[in-house]
């Protein structure tokens, strides 16, 4: 029988990804990760499976800590169970239910999953609770640090090399070795030692004029970033668009408006010191991406750019646009500056086009990523992310998401037609 204490614990628990762990006394015997820590948790006591039946009764306390996303809380689900190695997750550790990075030693370093410890020259990282999930964040980093599964290479390019997940035949054997490195740091929970080094080099060959190399770093870092912190990159999002009818209320409420919302725009600018500046415009319906009404920006600015001026061009381009159609809501990327130059290029619009009750229906916020948090049109108040409920999280995450991978795509195109002329 659950006792009262617990039960106000397990009521109070946050419905965010992350970790949990139960304790007996002053020692956690069991350390899980979940998706949303409240159902996970409820699970294990009023659905138990037979391992849970071992030592739900011995639970005296439970704690939490939030993540950003599943794969943060994979990782430090494994940082945890390693660091204080609960009994019960331990009883289990050498069954196939636990996964272990593996990155071996030389010259080229190999990284796979297995479920055991083999080779004492060979480091392991884990242990990891689920396959599936390791497996898809590994494809993920792969992308950000190409690595080699195997100890053998064909001489010319292979599979993995055409989708960019390889490093080829012939890479930069230190070049690699930075990589694997910061490969291993980010799956023992060292994400920000990565991310401090990574805008170090960016700064240093930026200082050196190397601004191509500037901005394959650049987009390493906005590749991590996005990876660590995108709450639906393992898991479904097609629960988000099955609803639109509720996410629909609770974003009207949130956003303190009665009119209908149906269509949303996101902003992102890219560019490296202001060269090649760009900007991407896409268009969720419903909540759902409707590339067919993306648009990209060239930044016509003659003058230095910068960050501010350049979101006021692009919202003065888009803006005299009415064919295009309204949005109900316009989410563009920064903190209070951003904000209020997109509330005053709304007005002045609104001034020139008097008679257009569409374009008076536009609600402008804007997403501040360092402080994480959400800036409303109208309201002092910022409202952290993570506070969000889960649907209005996923949906700005996802918008913020896309419009940033279309600014990178363009950016990079443009990069490359330089070079080559």
């Amino acid at each position: 029988m659950l006792n009262s204490k617990l039960k106000n614990i397990i009521e109070n628990l946050p419905k965010t990804a992350g970790v949990y762990l139960f304790w007996d006394n002053k020692e956690p015997i069991y350390i899980g990760k979940a998706i949303n820590i409240k159902d996970r948790v409820k699970n294990h006591f009023f659905q138990p499976t037979y391992k849970d039946d071992l030592y739900i009764k011995k639970v005296s306390k439970i704690g939490f800590i939030e993540t950003r996303s599943e794969i943060e809380a994979l990782i430090l689900e494994a940082s945890l169970i390693k660091k204080h190695q609960p009994k019960f997750n331990s009883v289990w550790r050498d069954d196939k239910n636990y996964f272990y990075v593996a990155i071996t030693q030389g010259e080229r370093p190999i990284a796979f999953v297995t479920h055991q410890k083999k080779d004492t020259k060979t480091q392991y990282i884990g242990p990891f609770t689920e396959g599936n999930a390791l497996k898809k964040t590994l494809k993920f980093l792969r992308k950000i640090f190409p690595f080699y599964t195997t100890t053998k290479h064909p001489k010319n390019n292979c599979t993995w090399c055409h989708l960019e997940l390889c490093p080829g035949p012939n890479p930069d054997l230190q070049e690699y070795k930075k990589n694997i490195k910061k490969l291993t740091l980010i799956l023992q929970g060292k994400r920000k030692t990565v991310l401090y080094a990574l805008k170090k080099e960016m700064a240093d060959v930026s200082g050196q004029n190397k601004f191509e190399e500037a901005m394959q770093i650049r987009d390493k870092i906005s590749a991590l970033e996005q990876v660590m912190s995108h709450a639906n990159v393992i898991e479904n999002k097609k629960h988000q668009y099955d609803n639109w009818e509720t996410t629909q209320r609770i974003l009207q409420e949130i956003l303190q408006t009665k009119n209908p919302i149906s269509k949303i725009e996101c902003y992102d600018i890219s560019n490296i010191q202001g060269t090649l500046a760009v900007a991407s415009m896409v268009v969720f319906l419903n909540g759902k991406p409707d590339k067919n009404q993306y648009k990209k920006f060239r930044i016509k600015m003659e003058n230095k750019p910068n960050d501010i001026a350049m979101l006021s061009e692009v919202l003065v381009r888009r803006l005299a646009h009415p064919e295009w159609g309204y949005p109900q809501v316009m989410l563009i990327d920064g903190g209070i500056a951003q904000l209020n130059i997109g509330i005053k290029t709304l007005r002045q619009a609104q001034g020139k086009a008097k008679n257009d009750p569409e374009l008076k229906k536009i609600k402008i916020i804007s997403i501040a990523k360092g402080k994480r948090e959400i800036l409303i049109e109208g309201q002092k108040q910022h409202i952290p992310l993570k506070s969000l409920p889960r649907e209005i999280y996923n949906l700005i995450v996802h918008l913020d998401d896309e419009a940033h991978r279309f600014a990178i795509t363009y950016h990079k195109k443009l990069r490359k037609k330089t070079l080559l002329t």
